[in-house]
């Protein structure tokens, strides 16, 4: 008795652990996460990491090496009579190491890490838009997968009725209260609930493998879809990620146009140069020799017609087409808004209407019903109430699951 009954908590257990569930906000988290888009966030981040190391790289010494030989035609002679000054070799050479040392430059390297820091933000951000878009995708194979589960349930309830009144049915024939035949169209019913049962099945495996591949996790039929309970806000004020994208861009264009004011500056620059070569420094000795050179030089672009200010006038027209296009995003998304809110109110009216008819049919069916017990009617007969009854009642299942999908992409528009 002990044995058994530990196997019944680890096949309970193996059960609990076997079948799985999964919601709607899950999915937009893990289709957020495992699309492949997503990678570019973490690659993005990198890659403005190692751009922001070269600007930083240009405040450190820049070394060069430089080496040469050269074999000239004509040299530099003294004439000078009896100087015995020799003349230069027409082979010469030459090998310098040179040092130069950013001083000042006006802050331009600063203000390029900035513009680099401001660009991966609107570049992230848009990454982050581009995955958001595929919500709606995910509502549309959610809700269908939650629509072929609530049919199937539906139509196994019709068959249970079926299979309930072929046993009357058959048990009438035989007491000679129906007419043989009368089993016959309910037994043809039932095999035509089971071709609809396997369309069902088959058409659910489609969409939960589309499911499955866009969300990067195994699902299969034994998973459970829960049934989201959605509430369409209140407040007015759009959520988009769409409008911190423009609001990033802007201030990418901010951090241009401080680089832009920094490029005319005065820059100072150190350098120092030490060699070896023949000639070296005195060009009156023909030896080699080792010599060195310091300084620091100062380079200003005083005028550079007007170019500057043209940059930053194309910037300062670049904001205001960023403005326009914010204003457009949010008039076509409150269109869009008041399009789905109207969805949604005729979706309520339509199932309002539902429930009336489906306690009409009810009460038609249960008449039927009666009627076939006594042999008024024929088999057909009821068959017909009972499909009317249940088409209306696949209705209003299409109508629920599609009120559903209607406030969830009325979130997914807003923004929530």
């Amino acid at each position: 008795m002990k044995n058994i009954f530990i196997i019944l908590i680890a096949m309970v257990t193996f059960s609990s652990v076997a079948q799985q569930s999964i919601t709607l906000e899950e999915c937009y988290r893990l289709v957020t996460e495992n699309y492949p888009l997503a990678k570019q966030i973490q690659l993005l981040e990198d890659q403005n990491k190692l751009d922001s190391e070269v600007l930083a790289n240009t405040k450190m010494p820049q070394l060069y090496v430089d080496a040469q030989a050269t074999y000239q035609s004509d040299v530099i002679e003294v004439p000078i009579p009896n100087s015995n000054i020799e003349g230069l070799n027409k082979d010469q050479y030459r090998a310098t190491l040179s040092v130069n040392q950013l001083i000042y430059n006006g802050g331009i390297t600063d203000a390029s890490i900035k513009v680099k820091s401001a660009q991966l933000q609107t570049k992230q951000k848009q990454v982050e838009v581009n995955l958001y878009q595929l919500k709606q995708q995910i509502n549309q194979l959610y809700f269908s997968i939650l629509l072929s589960q609530e049919s199937e349930l539906l139509l196994q309830s019709k068959k249970a009725q079926l299979q309930s009144k072929l046993s009357e049915v058959q048990s009438g024939i035989k007491h000679g209260v129906l007419l043989p035949a009368s089993d016959k169209v309910l037994e043809a019913e039932l095999l035509k609930i089971k071709q609809q049962s396997q369309e069902l099945l088959s058409n659910k495996i489609v969409l939960i493998e589309t499911l499955s591949d866009l969300v990067n996790k195994p699902l299969d039929l034994s998973t459970q879809f829960e049934s989201p309970l959605l509430k369409v806000p209140l407040e007015s004020q759009l959520n988009r990620p769409e409008l911190e994208l423009f609001q990033f861009k802007k201030e990418e264009i901010a951090s241009s146009e401080s680089l832009i004011a920094k490029q005319n500056a005065p820059k100072l620059l150190g350098f120092a140069t030490g060699g070896y070569g023949n000639p070296g420094l005195n060009m009156l000795d023909n030896s080699f020799q080792t010599f060195y050179t310091v300084g620091i030089k100062l380079n200003w672009n005083v005028f550079d017609w007007n170019s500057n200010k043209k940059q930053r006038q194309s910037l300062a027209i670049h904001k205001d087409i960023i403005d326009t296009e914010a204003e457009t995003f949010k008039l076509n998304t409150n269109i869009k808004l008041n399009q789905q809110q109207k969805e949604i109110d005729k979706i309520e009216g339509f199932i309002l209407s539902d429930l009336e008819i489906i306690n009409l049919r009810k009460e038609v069916l249960q008449s039927a019903d009666s009627q076939l017990k006594n042999g008024v009617i024929t088999s057909s007969a009821y068959i017909t109430e009972l499909t009317n009854l249940y088409e209306d009642e696949n209705t209003l299942l299409k109508h629920k699951i599609q009120l559903q999908l209607a406030k969830a992409n009325y979130n997914i528009i807003k923004g929530q």
